[in-house]
């Protein structure tokens, strides 16, 4: 019986040892397709553009030789890509910072406080949901026009805002009701206001959620094209716009294109990174609930 036993519980562990190991030969599959062509992007915008025109970008892993930074200074160098490097910034920053604070505030409101038609409002936060940004580029751009704010970095930011809020209160207002309400009630016995526990108990508590909340954000608004190719002129446009417009002023300018979409996708990925802790404990709440 003890062989048996014995046996039995070699049997399992082989079988938790392959199957770890099966999900792992998955997982660096994945992250090999996802890592090539990021390590393509690079060595492309580290060549010179006879190099890239010769040959692959693999040849350079077998002649480090061809690569060099001379695309990046000349990228630096040029004022039309730099001012779009930082109108993506002044336009991803602000929104995220205004969409978080503003959804925080709502999503206490509709999760915790009793104010008339305070489930009627909501149902139609939810509604907005729906409704495709295609919908009011148009009128918004009516409307901006009208008050002077068409074409500069402030009406990107206000519509990038306005289309974000319903479901970031969504997301908000479902991880806050989440909260046990026997912590608000002691907060409110012992005192405190409904700003003190929003600052004091619901903000820390929340801070997965906002976390997550923050990168989507970031990363939906600085890779946004659309709305800024249409509410954005020349001084305002962001690095994607102004990538769009070298590639299809020069065709095929790898020189510029490369180091510039490679520069674009660097920042989203470190600030991922910089929040991961925070968007992994986010995600981990949201299914455990």
């Amino acid at each position: 019986m003890s062989s048996h036993s014995t046996l039995g519980r070699a049997q399992g562990l082989l079988a938790r040892g392959l199957g770890n190991g099966l999900v792992q030969a998955v997982l660096i599959v994945v992250a090999l397709v996802w890592i090539t062509p990021l390590a393509g992007l690079f060595l492309s915008s580290a060549r010179a553009e006879r190099d890239n025109a010769a040959a692959g970008w693999w040849t350079a892993l077998a002649d480090p030789g061809q690569l060099s930074l001379d695309n990046y200074t000349v990228l630096l160098q040029d004022s039309g890509i730099t001012r779009a490097f930082w109108n993506t910034v002044l336009i991803s920053v602000p929104t995220t910072l205004l969409v978080v604070a503003i959804a925080a505030l709502a999503g206490y409101a509709f999760a915790w406080l009793e104010f008339p038609g305070r489930n009627a409002v909501f149902l139609v936060v939810v509604g907005l949901l729906v409704v495709p940004v295609q919908i009011g580029l148009l009128p918004v751009a009516k409307l901006f026009g009208s008050v002077g704010l068409f074409g500069t970095i402030p009406g990107v930011v206000l519509f990038h805002v306005a289309y974000g809020l319903p479901f970031a209160i969504f997301l908000l207002r479902n991880y806050f009701a989440e909260i046990p309400r026997e912590m608000l009630e002691a907060a409110r016995m012992d005192g405190g206001g409904e700003w003190r526990i929003f600052s004091r108990l619901i903000l820390p508590l929340g801070r997965p959620a906002l976390a997550s909340l923050a990168i989507f954000q970031f990363l939906w608004v600085w890779n946004d094209m659309l709305v800024a190719l249409l509410f954005a002129d020349s001084d305002a446009q962001p690095l994607t716009v102004a990538l769009q417009s070298e590639m299809r002023q020069f065709g095929s300018n790898i020189g510029v294109l490369a180091p510039g979409a490679f520069l674009s996708l660097v920042v989203p990925v470190v600030v991922f990174f910089a929040f991961q802790r925070h968007f992994v404990q986010g995600v981990m709440a949201g299914s455990v609930k």
